[in-house]
This record gives structure tokens, C-alpha cells and sequence, in this order.
């Protein structure tokens, strides 16, 4: 996947907004990590951080939804490089439009709830293994990069050009029908398609003067701003009546 006709700033700050340039070097400083920890007989001190379902449930490890995505396959390089690959290239503008701290708090939403979608498979259906990686977040930041720019050109596998929802409705589809095809791959296509529903529901349920751009209000928030305008409302309707009582009073003489 790539950009075509993106509007490529210059600056290093302009190219790597703050919130998608500490999550490249968080993800590889811990890839970094990972692979001399693996390469040197000391893997064992990193598996209480991978995603074990069945330890989340059993044994309240509620740490690993958190810290599965800051690992990545230590046999080779190019799980993390498509991870990482892609949140620059689609979660830039994504941060820029939304601003760092909803970015941010946008990519853990999809990961944690990439990572509850696999917990709760393997608790009903007893599917999937032990899970790593930060694909379930890059899922939900490519899913909002289609819904924030439907019409962008992208180059879809660096080679044909389509517009971005129709990519994103793509990923969506293999993601879909690889779980049913390969559901105990190596690949946790669950993952996947669990951070892009995450991630819809998160757009969906913020409401501003548009439902993906601008000022953003949750949607609780919403509700009770739509109370406190019914309250303002129903007190001015009461100083009314009150108000014209009291003319009616004035009004008349034999009335103390």
C-alpha cells in the first residue's frame, strides 16, 4: 500500500506528527529489545507479555491486551516493518485531523479491543492461540483513514490505484473470510477485523459538527447536554408563567 498524490510536507514534525512518531520508536525499541532477548535464550522473560487468552481470563492478566502490540515476530523483519509502514503512512493524517491525545487514544481502543475480540473467541469457540502485535490497532487506524478520506487515491499492494474506502472495504473482506478459511493461522485475522469494528463504533458514537472531522463530542456527552438544554428550556417556560401572574396581579387593583 501507498499514497498517491499525498500531500507530503517538509519537516521532520510535519512527516512524523508527535503521537505516530512515539509509537515508531516505542514499537521498535521494543522490537529491538525483543529480538536480542529471543536471539540470546531469553524469550521466556518476554512471554508473560504476550496475548494469552486463557491467562486474561484464568489468571487476570489484564496488562496483556496492553503490551501484546509492542511485540513482534523476532524471526523476521517484516511484521513490523508492514506495521509500522502503514501507521506512518495513514496515521499521520489521521492524527492531524484529529489531534494527538484522540489519535493516541484512538489506536490503544482498537488494539485493547482487537485483543478482547480474540479473548472472547477462545472463551466461547476455544479459537486462537497466543497472539503479538500491534495489527489490530494498524486495522482500526487504516479503517478511519477510509472513513476520514473515502476518495483518497492509494496504491493498493504499491501497485493499483483505488480509492481509499474501497481498500479499506477490501481489508475488511480478507480479514472476514481468512478467519473462517484459517482461524488458527498464524495470523490473527480476528485481530484484525476486531480493531476495525472497535474502531467503527468508536467514529460512530462521537458526534460534533461533523461525525468525523472538527470539534468532536461523545455521545454521552451529547445526551446531557440535550438534559441541561431540556432543563434551561422548561425554567424559562416556568419564569414565564410566573412573570405573567404577577403582570396579571399588577393589573388588577382589589388584588394585595
Amino acid at each position: 500500500m501507498a499514497f498517491s498524490e499525498r500531500p507530503y510536507l517538509s519537516g521532520y514534525s510535519n512527516s512524523f506528527p508527535r503521537g505516530v512518531r512515539w509509537l515508531l520508536i516505542a514499537n521498535f525499541a521494543a522490537y529491538i529489545v525483543f529480538f536480542l532477548a529471543v536471539h540470546t535464550g531469553y524469550e521466556a522473560l518476554f512471554v508473560p507479555f504476550y496475548l494469552h487468552p486463557g491467562q486474561v481470563i484464568g489468571s487476570l492478566a489484564v496488562w496483556q491486551p496492553f503490551t501484546y502490540m509492542f511485540l513482534h515476530d523476532p524471526n523476521g523483519f517484516t511484521h513490523i516493518l508492514f506495521n509500522m509502514l502503514t501507521l506512518w503512512m495513514f496515521g499521520a493524517d489521521v492524527e492531524r485531523t484529529w489531534g494527538t491525545k484522540r489519535f493516541v487514544e484512538y489506536y490503544f481502543l482498537c488494539g485493547v479491543g482487537a485483543a478482547i475480540c480474540v479473548v472472547l473467541a477462545n472463551l466461547f469457540v476455544g479459537s486462537g492461540g497466543t497472539t503479538i502485535g500491534a495489527s489490530g490497532a494498524i486495522f482500526g487506524v487504516l479503517l478511519a483513514f477510509g472513513m476520514l478520506f473515502p476518495d483518497r487515491q492509494i496504491l493498493f499492494s504499491f501497485l493499483f490505484p483505488i480509492k481509499a474506502k474501497y481498500a479499506v472495504m477490501i481489508f475488511g473482506a480478507i480479514a472476514f473470510l481468512s478467519s473462517f478459511a484459517a482461524p488458527g493461522g498464524p495470523v490473527s485475522h480476528l485481530a484484525h477485523l476486531g480493531g476495525m469494528a472497535f474502531g467503527y463504533f468508536y467514529i460512530r458514537s462521537h458526534r460534533g459538527r461533523s461525525p468525523l472531522r472538527g470539534p468532536q463530542t461523545s455521545f454521552w456527552r451529547n445526551v446531557r447536554g440535550q438534559y441541561e438544554e431540556w432543563k434551561l428550556q422548561r425554567a424559562r417556560r416556568k419564569f414565564k408563567v410566573y412573570l405573567k401572574k404577577h403582570q396579571d396581579r399588577d393589573r388588577d387593583p382589589y388584588v394585595h
